[in-house]
């Protein structure tokens, strides 16, 4: 009964305050300034997320004392769980936690969500979200801030269910660009839990490509990236990137280790087969932690059960 109650009244908050950023002017909040981010509304969004992460998701982490105190960082993380992405949000109670809410911190955003969803789009923004563009990046980190970036995007968060257990970045470099130039600590970001969620059984992003070239519009004249098909609510099977209630699936998260490499600067970031390098050290690093995290969580629970006495 009292998590009810705290849903609901997280809720009216919630409501009201994606209300006003709906009815903001159209240029308001729109991810290109750092000003935009405001402490105060994160806090107002804090039992919301106190409510998903100890109600729903039952969250369970790990490793935060590998984040460093103070200065710059990228926490780079892999992307779960489709448009809801539950597990950036365990992590983002998380960090408000142990660090607070004026600590600046930010998150890249794809651009197309404040099209194809202006309210969300300026709610995040106020939560800290920038527009996924090299000049915010940059900008943020010479303020010394947290940037929380997922490389993969779309194909990321969507990718079918059969993969949940891989890091997967479609193939993208440039947060190891970003990183080398500007001098800054990688510190990976990890969960397990979130993919199953929902359920991704396919993406057919590339018939649809397809389909889109012989002359079938995007809708509202946007390029989804990704057409996944999946099982999850409200919709029972789905079509297309839509929004979904993530079920309430146990969400586990682990911050690893800094990661820093051996050369930096202007050079080193023009350097295509030193980028490629880091990228497949940053990728291999955050997969054996995967690894370890779903072997600690499998033993976790056949403690639980009875099974590890036997």
């Amino acid at each position: 009964m009292q998590a009810s109650v705290r849903f609901g009244s997280a809720l009216k908050v919630v409501f009201d305050l994606w209300l006003q950023a709906t009815l903001a002017p159209s240029n308001a909040f729109n991810g290109w300034s750092l000003e935009d981010r405001n402490p105060q509304v994160i806090e107002q969004l804090t039992p919301m997320l106190d409510w998903l992460y100890y109600d729903y998701f039952r969250a369970q982490t790990s490793g935060w004392e590998n984040v460093p105190s103070s200065g710059r960082l990228l926490l780079i993380g892999s992307h779960n769980g489709g448009l809801a992405a539950p597990d950036m949000y365990m992590i983002m109670h998380d960090w408000y936690q142990r660090f607070g809410v004026d600590r600046p911190t930010y998150a890249l955003m794809d651009s197309t969500i404040w099209q194809a969803m202006p309210g969300l789009g300026r709610l995040a923004t106020q939560m800290g979200a920038l527009r996924t563009h090299p000049k915010m990046a940059y900008a943020a980190l010479k303020r010394d801030a947290t940037l929380l970036i997922y490389p993969g995007g779309a194909q990321d968060v969507f990718r079918p269910y059969s993969e949940r257990h891989k890091i997967y970045f479609h193939g993208r470099r440039g947060f190891i660009k970003l990183a080398l130039q500007t001098e800054t600590p990688i510190v990976p970001v990890i969960s397990w839990g979130a993919h199953s969620t929902l359920i991704v059984l396919a993406d057919f992003y590339p018939q649809i490509q397809k389909l889109h070239q012989q002359g079938l519009p995007w809708l509202f004249g946007i390029d989804p990236e990704v057409f996944p098909v999946y099982l999850g609510l409200p919709w029972g099977i789905a079509f297309g990137p839509l929004p979904n209630i993530p079920f309430p699936v146990q969400v586990h998260t682990r911050v690893c280790p800094p990661i820093m490499f051996k050369r930096y600067g202007r050079k080193a970031a023009q350097d295509a087969a030193y980028v490629d390098e880091c990228y497949y050290h940053v990728k291999t690093s955050m997969q054996q932690a995967l690894d370890q995290l779903r072997q600690d969580v499998s033993n976790c629970v056949q403690q639980k059960s009875g099974w590890g006495d036997r």
